[in-house]
Order: C-alpha cells, then structure tokens, then sequence
C-alpha cells in the first residue's frame, strides 16, 4: 500500500473515491452523529481518509464500521470505537497528545488536526515505518512515530494533555498515569483477555478520576507491566 500513496499518487488516490464508497462514508458518518455528540471530532474524522490507513484488499470496507485488519496481526479500529476514544479525550488546540499503538497510523491523523502536537508509539518496526511515512506523505507534519522503548509511553516527553491507548492492559498502567499533566486526560481499554472496558482517566489537583466508557475488545498492550509475551 505505502508505495502506492508515496508521492504524486496521493492525490490521483484521494481524488477518485469511488460513489460505492463514498456512499459508504456518508452512511457511516450519518449514523455515527446520531450516537455520538463530539461534532469536532467527527468532523475531523470524516476530513482524514481512511481508505489511505488499510490494505488495498480492504480499501471497499474502508467505511463500513468495523475493524480491519492491516497486517502483523493488528488492525485498524472501528470507526465507532474511535470516535468514543477520541471524543473523550476532549483535546484542545495547544494540547500535546501521546498514542500508544501507532498501527496503521489512522487515529495518529485524527488526533494531529485536534492537537498541536501527537506523539505516536508502535513496537512493530514495519507498522512505525510505514504509519511514519503515509502520515508525512499525507500532509500530517505534526505526528512524530516513535518505536517503543523499554519503559511504556514516552516519558522523554511528558507530561502529556492526552494520552490515548489503542490496546488492552490487565490494569492501569502506573507509569502511563505518571506522564499525565495535570488535567490531562487517558483513555485506555482495561480488563481480561476475553472481555475488556474502555476507562477514562482524569488526573487532578488531588489524584485521579475515572469513568467507564464502555465495553470493547483490542489487541493487547505489550511492555513492563502489561500483558506478556505469551497472550
């Protein structure tokens, strides 16, 4: 896919959207803003291409609302998961944002037209190197894809306004809520390998506040203090 969108084609790409699919993309974003009330954030959405973020092979379900697999056994999320995530990030012009699991690179475009800045962090090195050069291709200077490092998140570069995590941990993570700034918000998917919960996490002048945003299933969240290896 990423040498189909390098250079000059991006445009040709983008600019022959089939009506199949972009019938598609209008039923899609009209069903979303009857659910969900973050019209920024699904005007965001809808602006960023997802057909660009998954395989050929799957590029005529691009708008359907359902995950996708892109390879390395990841995939790209549902559409309705991330417009929940992202909405309650509740992020503001001058915030920084941090995500965990660059994967196709998708939700690193969304977040970089809310935030000023997006860190983004992928321990698959072909995931990193192909979301990092379809992200500048696409126009999307301010999102920074970082492999993974031995300690979870980014702590070179914290504190974060917004921390977003788009794999499951067994537990809140304590060394992510320690990069959180204060008022910083973290949504995460926390639970068992079966069935998990999507938290959201508000550190405040007193500690932390914590909501539940629902049920979800995600692939899981490797490195200290998270699942191993084996899962």
């Amino acid at each position: 896919m990423l040498d189909e969108v390098a250079g000059a084609t991006v445009t040709g790409e983008l600019t022959t959207m089939s009506s199949e699919m972009a019938q598609a993309k209008k039923r899609l974003f009209d069903g979303l803003r009857r659910e969900i009330s973050g019209k920024e954030v699904l005007d965001v959405m809808e602006d960023v291409p997802r057909e660009m973020f998954v395989p050929e092979e799957s590029r005529h379900l691009s708008y359907e609302d359902i995950p996708l697999p892109i390879g390395e056994s990841q995939t790209i999320s549902q559409p309705y998961i991330i417009a929940v995530m992202t909405n309650a990030l509740e992020i503001k012009d001058g915030d920084t944002a941090l995500e965990l699991g660059t994967g196709s690179g998708y939700q690193a475009a969304i977040l970089s037209l809310l935030a000023r800045k997006v860190y983004s962090i992928e321990r698959v090195a072909s995931l990193a190197e192909r979301a990092g050069t379809l992200l500048a291709s696409l126009g999307y200077g301010n999102v920074e894809v970082r492999l993974a490092g031995s300690e979870l998140g980014c702590p070179e570069e914290a504190p974060f306004d917004a921390i977003i995590v788009t794999a499951a941990s067994p537990s809140l993570p304590r060394v992510l809520l320690e990069q959180m700034a204060k008022g910083g918000r973290l949504v995460i998917p926390v639970g068992s390998q079966q069935e998990q919960g999507l938290v959201k996490v508000t550190r405040t002048d007193d500690g932390y506040s914590m909501s539940n945003l629902g049920p979800c299933r995600f692939v899981p969240l490797l490195g200290k203090g998270t699942w191993d290896e084996a899962w």
